[in-house]
């Protein structure tokens, strides 16, 4: 037993070992891009530690990490995961800052990206190991690596025992005390293959400590797979150290472990430090390569030259993409159709890029293709690789390759003159591309023969023909006909290298119709000038019309009136001439602003005969013919001039317009002479006055009709006697009429207001008297209801109001017990003198007295008290105090009797008291609180 504590490895797993051994003494295959390895292991020794760490720039080992992208390796650049190591571009480990330390393992990821955007990644993993310490530790791993080796070259004639890893450590030497402690020893990786059939569990390495010679030692494994989720993936014997894989490995879900190796003795104490195990789980081909949709739809032009890129599918592997398990090949399986040859597309076997090989893509041939596309692992061998497959439809899209042509190179249509938006030709065009697209939609264009801009040609945007339509008026007598030169190209430029065809242009002939024009005034409206008043037969104008036909000389112009309004004028029927029949008043209803409008209608004789319209507009002047009005016409007046008080302003309203309007002159006229020595007019401005009380004049409340005399400006002036009619009444201190005054001026003295609060007081005594005659007539009303004749006594009638039987839910219910019985035999068959109160006797019933027929007034005291008396004699008949029969429940009872029930009262009861209760109460009181006289 030595003392130092050493790692022995006495083998590799013999899988990666078989796997390194097949790989190289496989027959070299073509470059393949990326990492000659997805693992790499490298051993650092402690010499290149200066220190405590690491120098920057420091190469940390002999062993490089290989790539060859198959390219020379240019502009190849590595990055790490790790902050502090990396890798060169010749593949040599160094540190990237000082002070780097490896106090265990350390494990990072390299990825290269190449120029094309293309992405390799590794794992490399470094650990401290110690080459000063020489002795039979590490001659026994080389030599079992030698051994390795020799088992690989002899194809494994035999199998090796699984590796031993000892636990590194120091102690205490019994013999020669402390000694020099040993150096960790770097733990490899180990390797499990995914997907391994068994059996399980299978052994991966033995744990062994070198103390278990002296105590008895226990194992144990602990992290993630061991005791952590997913539990018990790997296990330990605790006495022999041997741990065993339990369940195949799915490198797809979990691609390493990392686990700690414990040796306490039985007591649970430490005896050696935890050593980590690395396990790495080795990819198997187990997966396909997967697209992420079945179907891909990409388009590309037609007319595209070979190498056009047109689309991109992609697959993914979920295997190791640093393995061939992981490399996806892609290649095209078939193609339809296979016009215009069976190869029109190649795709990038690496990836995934669909391009064109070769030209020949018309749409107007074939539109669409179909490709079934292969993706394959193993770098694409068909032997040992995976296999799925897609489909790709490539759309081929429309260029505007085929120039619009129309069927005809000439094209004919007519019109009839002074015609607007009606088509007139209709031309057919043909197109091969895409309808209804801008490579097919046609644009039609007039270059020569409509100089004016008579006619458009619209595109339909069904059929994509032109209709040449006429936008503006033509006239025969102008143009006969029109030769138009169309020229038709598309909404989208041609294509390039596309020239128009010949048949893009053509022309077309318009041919004009010629109809009956109507007559048409050369000035409409026409406006003349004229003073109002002018006498009846005044000729005012000449409104003539003008035909354009001017080809056909015989037609002839007849005139004739279509609106006058006040019907002032006439026309003359053959030269249009223009005459009042009535005067023009300019203060007429049907005159607007001054202008009276009246219509006029121009007829020729063609066939069909054809009329035209004109209006004529007189502005007519004024002259002074309409007198000033006064206004107001009414108004109020204090009864006593004072300085707070102003007067009544009056104006003057005029019909005419200036100059023959104001400023207007008021005057007071002469006769009466009373007018002038009570009121007085003052002049405010040109169009107002003021009517006043003259100083210190009394007149009494009332109403006063003051004349006064109003005149125009006009020339003559014209004047008008108008009569306002002024209200005087007493005023408060503000000159407003008091209530009383404003009566008073109304006209009524104090004996009409006497007189109409009289007839007021009268008017509500007779709505009193009629409301206690209306009293007084109800209760007469009540009275007499007593009057009624015998045979509407209600004593002697039953009235049958309404029927009503128990519902749906009470049918079930036997309702005969609720009914009177038809026979009375229950109640014959009984003892004499016992019967219910509630039960009608069975004896006569007594005869009550009959009415007269002309009842005396004085009798129906008599009367009544005859049927008083009657029924309070007759037996059959309920005594007041007793129970009423409404309806018969049954014989018998099934209760018990009433009187069954005893008072609760244990002495005699004083009832004394309901003497005191009023005489409500007083029947009562004399049946319970008689005393001793019951």
């Amino acid at each position: 037993m030595r003392s130092d504590f050493v790692v022995v490895l006495t083998a590799a797993l013999l899988f990666d070992t078989f796997w390194r051994t097949n790989g190289e003494h496989t027959s070299p295959d073509p470059c393949r891009p990326g990492f000659s390895q997805s693992f790499y292991s490298v051993q650092i020794s402690r010499d290149i530690l200066q220190g405590q760490g690491v120098v920057k720039g420091t190469t940390v080992s002999s062993q490089k990490v290989k790539f060859d992208d198959c390219m020379g390796n240019e502009a190849v650049v590595f990055q790490s995961t790790d902050p502090v190591f990396s890798v060169r571009t010749d593949g040599s480990i160094f540190a990237k800052g000082d002070g780097a330390r490896l106090d265990g393992p350390v494990q990072f990821k390299v990825t290269a990206r190449g120029p094309h955007t293309n992405v390799w990644e590794t794992v490399v993993q470094m650990a401290l190991i110690d080459l000063s310490s020489s002795g039979q530790n590490e001659n026994e791993v080389t030599e079992e690596e030698g051994s390795i080796s020799e088992q690989n070259e002899k194809k494994h004639a035999f199998q090796a025992p699984p590796p031993a890893i000892m636990f590194p450590g120091s102690r205490m030497n019994r013999t020669r005390g402390l000694r020099r402690q040993k150096r960790d020893w770097v733990i490899p990786p180990i390797n499990v293959a995914e997907n391994s059939r068994g059996p399980f569990p299978q052994m991966l390495v033995s744990i062994r400590s070198d103390q278990d010679q002296d105590i008895s030692i226990r194992y144990s494994i602990t992290g993630v797979g061991a005791d952590q989720p997913p539990n018990e993936v790997f296990s330990i014997d605790p006495m022999l150290g041997k741990m065993f894989v339990t369940k195949p490995l799915d490198r797809e879900h979990r691609s390493s472990y990392h686990l700690r190796a414990h040796a306490v003795d039985m007591n649970g104490n430490q005896v050696e430090n935890p050593i980590d195990l690395y396990i790495f789980v080795i990819d198997m081909n187990d997966n396909r390569p997967e697209f992420k949709n079945q179907v891909y739809n990409g388009s590309v032009d037609e007319g595209s030259k070979p190498g056009t890129y047109v689309m991109h599918l992609s697959a993914f592997d979920a295997d190791d993409n640093t393995t061939a398990n992981g490399m996806v090949r892609y290649r095209i399986l078939s193609q339809t159709p296979h016009s215009p040859i069976p190869n029109m597309f190649t795709i990038n076997s690496e990836t995934g890029d669909i391009m064109t090989v070769a030209p020949g893509l018309d749409r107007e041939k074939v539109s669409q293709y179909t490709i079934i596309v292969q993706a394959t692992d193993m770098e694409g061998n068909l032997n040992f690789g995976l296999s799925n497959t897609a489909t790709a439809i490539i759309t081929v899209t429309d260029i505007n390759d085929n120039p619009p042509m129309l069927t005809s190179r000439t094209f004919s249509g007519e019109v009839q003159e002074n015609t607007v938006d009606a088509v007139v030709a209709n031309l057919t065009v043909i197109d091969a591309d895409q309808p209804h697209s801008p490579n097919w939609n046609a644009i039609y264009r007039i270059i020569s023969g409509d100089p004016t801009g008579h006619f458009t040609i619209r595109t339909d945007p069904i059929s994509n023909d032109g209709m040449v339509t006429v936008v503006k008026p033509v006239d025969f007598e102008m143009n006969r006909s029109f030769m138009l030169t169309v020229v038709v190209s598309n909404q989208a430029h041609l294509a390039s290298g596309i020239q128009s065809s010949l048949q893009s242009t053509a022309g077309v002939t318009i041919s004009v119709k010629d109809v009956n024009e109507p007559p048409y005034f050369p000035t409409n409206p026409k406006q003349i000038r004229f003073e109002e008043g002018v006498p009846t037969g005044t000729s005012l104008t000449t409104f003539s019309a003008s035909d354009p036909d001017r080809l056909q000389m015989q037609q002839m112009i007849r005139y004739s009136k279509l609106n006058d309004p006040a019907n002032w004028l006439s026309i003359n029927r053959t030269s249009g001439q223009i005459v009042t029949t009535g005067m023009l008043d300019r203060e007429s209803v049907y005159v607007k602003n001054n202008i009276y409008e009246a219509t006029f209608l121009a007829s020729d004789n063609g066939f069909p005969a054809a009329s035209g319209t004109g209006t004529l507009q007189i502005y007519l002047i004024d002259i002074n013919d309409n007198p000033p009005a006064l206004v107001p016409r009414e108004s109020q007046i204090c009864e006593r001039m004072n300085k707070n008080v102003n007067g009544v302003n009056i104006t003057a309203a005029d019909a005419d317009t200036d100059p023959n309007a104001g400023p207007f002159v008021f005057e007071l006229p002469n006769f009466p002479s009373s007018i002038r020595r009570n009121w007085t007019i003052a002049r405010i401005s040109g169009d107002y006055a003021r009517l006043s009380l003259r100083y210190q004049v009394y007149l009494e409340p009332g109403m006063y009709e003051v004349p006064i005399i109003v005149s125009d400006s006009g020339n003559p002036p014209l004047s008008n006697r108008s009569v306002i009619k002024v209200k005087v009444c007493p005023c408060d201190e503000n000159g407003d009429c008091t209530t009383l005054g404003a009566v008073a001026a109304a006209g009524l003295g104090t004996g009409a207001i006497i007189s109409i609060l009289i007839c007021i007081i009268i008017l509500l005594c007779m709505v009193l008297l009629f409301v206690v005659w209306i009293k007084r007539r109800e209760k007469e009303r009540q009275t007499k209801q007593l009057l009624i004749d015998p045979e509407d006594d209600v004593r002697d009638n039953i009235l049958k109001y309404d029927e009503e039987g128990g519902g749906e839910e009470d049918q079930d219910y036997d309702l005969s017990q609720l009914q009177q019985p038809d026979s009375l035999e229950h109640i014959i068959t009984k003892p004499p003198g016992v019967r219910r109160v509630d039960e009608r006797p069975i004896i006569p019933e007594s005869q009550y007295p009959i009415r007269p027929v002309v009842p005396h007034p004085g009798d129906i005291g008599d009367f009544i008290h005859e049927g008083l008396r009657a029924a309070d004699n007759d037996p059959t008949a309920p005594p007041y105090d007793s129970l009423l029969v409404f309806d018969y429940e049954g014989s018998g009872s099934t209760a018990g009797s009433v009187s069954s029930l005893n008072s609760s009262s244990t002495g005699d009861q004083d009832y004394d008291y309901l003497n005191d209760w009023g005489p409500r109460f007083k029947k009562l009181a004399d049946m319970y609180g008689g005393g001793d006289d019951d």
